[in-house]
């Protein structure tokens, strides 16, 4: 869906949960939330990510969650599949899997609880790179997998094969100001709702959002407002948003916002361990920040 130089999506790319129904993948709500998300005009979706509980889901399971996101869209949008493992060999393995099924591209974490030095993420993510065929976007995301990757990596990748995109998840912009000043080509998205202003203000494409799953019109209107040069209204969106963006993350994401999807009926609230229903003061939370907003009475 995107030539070698453009980019894999500007706007809103929607990070979307699985949802499940009595232990398996339940495809007749996946269908209704991908619906949505086209009604809505997000810029693409990513399946099999973190909040996808991308973890817990069988080989087969990821390939079929891939192939049917991909026949949803018919080509509206592009399917960015997550891919990443802790073990080389098996996260090329998930790659090319995700590759024949369809997806556009591919986002893929750094390797986390082994870690990895900056030689080891380099010949990792080069050794992926080199198997498929489709663009790779890294993740960083050091808050859950105990690696933050440095500019020497960036340096040593940039340019390599199919890497030409970053979600950086630390929460600031020090990483992507650094990368612009050493030139690296690699197109960035945010990690995170809040804050996503400064990060386009510094040169992000866009984001992967966990708020898009709910609120795909608002995000989209967000970024759209921002990239049209309306920073201001854009920026008063964001500021508005914030309690939500915050109500989101009162637990590990993505308890809250699958949580908050159970309320709204748009699917189960099901997930699988070691994932579990929220604490009573944070379903406390999410009920009445839903209600503030006039999503749930």
């Amino acid at each position: 869906m995107t030539s070698n130089n453009s980019p894999i999506f500007k706007g809103i790319a929607t990070a979307l949960i699985t949802p499940f129904c009595n232990g398996s993948v339940d495809f007749y709500s996946m269908a209704r939330l991908i619906d949505i998300q086209l009604e809505n005009n997000v810029s693409a979706i990513v399946v099999c990510g973190t909040t996808g509980e991308a973890p817990t889901l069988t080989d087969d399971e990821h390939t079929a969650l891939i192939e049917f996101a991909v026949k949803r869209v018919n080509g509206a949008i592009p399917i960015i599949a997550g891919s990443g493992n802790n073990c080389t060999k098996k996260a090329i393995d998930l790659s090319l899997r995700a590759e024949a099924a369809g997806a556009d591209a591919l986002l893929i974490v750094t390797p986390y609880y082994n870690k990895a030095s900056d030689d080891g993420l380099i010949k990792h993510y080069a050794a992926i790179s080199d198997s498929v065929s489709i663009p790779i976007i890294l993740y960083n995301v050091p808050s859950r997998t105990g690696v933050d990757i440095s500019m020497n990596v960036y340096k040593a990748l940039t340019g390599h094969n199919n890497i030409k995109g970053l979600k950086e998840a630390r929460g600031n912009t020090d990483t992507v100001k650094a990368i612009a000043r050493e030139g690296f080509p690699l197109q960035i998205f945010s990690g995170n709702d809040k804050g996503l202003c400064d990060m386009l203000e510094v040169g992000a494409l866009g984001c992967i959002s966990v708020a898009s799953n709910i609120i795909p019109n608002e995000m989209m209107r967000l970024c759209n407002l921002y990239f049209a040069g309306k920073t201001e209204e854009a920026r008063e969106i964001e500021k508005n948003l914030s309690s939500l963006f915050n109500m989101l993350f009162c637990e590990i994401n993505p308890i809250p916002v699958k949580y908050a999807m159970n309320l709204l009926g748009l699917c189960d609230s099901e997930m699988r361990l070691p994932l579990c229903l929220p604490s009573a003061p944070a379903q406390k939370l999410i009920e009445s920040t839903l209600k503030n907003y006039s999503l749930y009475k």
